[in-house]
């Protein structure tokens, strides 16, 4: 199964995530990447597969979990580093000037990581999905200044269209030890 698109519903309620997960795994066929329960009480389900089935999957959990629905997204084509970030930490040899976007809502944030990376030349370190962060979400990004400006600002935008932005950072010249803290 192509894994080109992403679809992701972010819920207030867990039992409505149990619900919803299985709903959009029913309705189309779609590979489950992530079903869990997130800090302060929310949900999460994100599916991959091609754009279509990925867009009746995302619509009908939106409809079964309407009432406890915060956030949702369908990106076509998502870029290949978003997968590994999530999973874990990407590789990074040399931090170079150092962006970050936070926001209050996981599935903008992932939004806003694939608009990030699509618009410069820059490496996505980690993308953190509100565990031990009070329901935020944050993208750690590394690439030359012109770039991180260029990709956080496309990013940030993204979730502050959707009044979810908590910040937005760019450090021109992070200190080496900052890359400890982000592995």
């Amino acid at each position: 199964m192509p894994l080109n698109s992403f679809g992701l519903i972010e819920l207030t309620s867990i039992a409505a995530g149990f619900e919803v997960c299985d709903t959009m795994l029913k309705a189309a066929a779609v590979e489950l990447l992530l079903s869990r329960s997130i800090c302060s009480g929310k949900y999460l389900v994100l599916v991959c597969g091609d754009v279509g089935a990925v867009r009746a999957s995302v619509e009908a959990g939106e409809q079964v979990g309407r009432h406890s629905l915060i956030d949702s997204f369908i990106i076509p084509n998502v870029h290949e580093s978003i997968a590994p970030a999530i999973s874990g930490v990407n590789k990074i040899e040399v931090l170079e000037a150092l962006g970050i976007i936070e926001s209050f809502s996981v599935a903008s944030l992932i939004e806003a990581a694939d608009a990030a990376v699509k618009t410069a030349d820059v490496k996505i370190i980690e993308i953190r999905l509100a565990m031990a962060l009070g329901g935020k979400a944050f993208v750690t990004l590394t690439g030359s200044v012109a770039a991180v400006r260029s990709a956080v600002e496309s990013g940030a935008a993204l979730v502050a269209a959707k009044g979810l932005l908590t910040n937005k950072v760019i450090i021109a010249q992070p200190r080496p030890e900052l890359l400890r803290e982000m592995i």
